[in-house]
C-alpha cells in the first residue's frame, strides 16, 4: 500500500466564476421581459377623465393615439397656456390630423386596416370644442373607430 502525502502550505481555493455568466444572461433577460419602453415623450398635461364601464383594448399595436391638453410647464413659454393637440412627440395643428391618422393607417398591414383604432387621450380640462374639431378631422380621414381614453372610477359632477 501507498502512503498519501499530505499538502503543505494549502489555502482556501479558488472561487469558480463558470456560473456567471449564466447568471449576468438571466438578469439580462428579466430586464428585456419587464421593461416598457416608452413611446411618445407627453408635452401636454394629461389627466384622464373617470368613467365607470370602461372596457380595456385587445391590441394595442393597432392603436394610434391623439393627445390633446394644456402644454407642460416646459412648453408654455413657446405655445401659450391653450389646449393644443399633440401628435407622435410633436405639437400639432387640427388640420394636421388627417394626413397624420391616413400615414399610420398605411403604416399598418392592409389585412388590419378595419381593425384600426384611434384613441383620443385628452386632459379632463379639454373643451369639448377641440375633441368637436379632432373627431370631424377623423371624419375627413374616414376613421370612425374612436376610443376615449379614461381611468376607472367614480364620477362626481363638480
Amino acid at each position: 500500500m501507498s502512503k498519501f502525502k499530505k499538502k503543505t502550505g494549502g489555502g482556501t481555493p479558488a472561487i469558480s466564476t463558470a456560473s456567471l455568466p449564466d447568471i449576468v444572461f438571466m438578469l439580462l433577460f428579466f430586464f428585456m421581459v419587464t421593461t416598457v419602453m416608452r413611446e411618445v415623450t407627453l408635452k401636454v398635461e394629461n389627466k384622464k377623465p373617470k368613467a365607470t364601464e370602461i372596457k380595456k383594448l385587445e391590441r394595442k399595436s393597432l392603436v394610434t393615439y391623439i393627445y390633446a391638453g394644456a402644454p407642460k410647464k416646459a412648453y408654455q413659454s413657446q405655445m401659450g397656456t391653450e389646449p393644443r393637440v399633440q401628435l407622435n412627440d410633436a405639437f400639432a395643428r387640427v388640420k394636421e390630423i388627417q394626413n397624420y391618422v391616413i400615414t399610420e393607417r398605411e403604416a399598418i398591414n392592409e389585412a388590419e386596416r378595419p381593425l384600426m383604432t384611434v384613441s383620443i387621450k385628452a386632459d379632463k380640462e379639454v373643451k369639448m370644442g377641440l375633441i368637436t374639431d379632432i373627431k370631424q378631422e377623423l371624419r375627413k380621414a374616414n376613421t370612425l373607430k374612436i376610443n376615449y381614453s379614461t381611468t376607472k372610477g367614480e364620477v362626481y359632477n363638480n
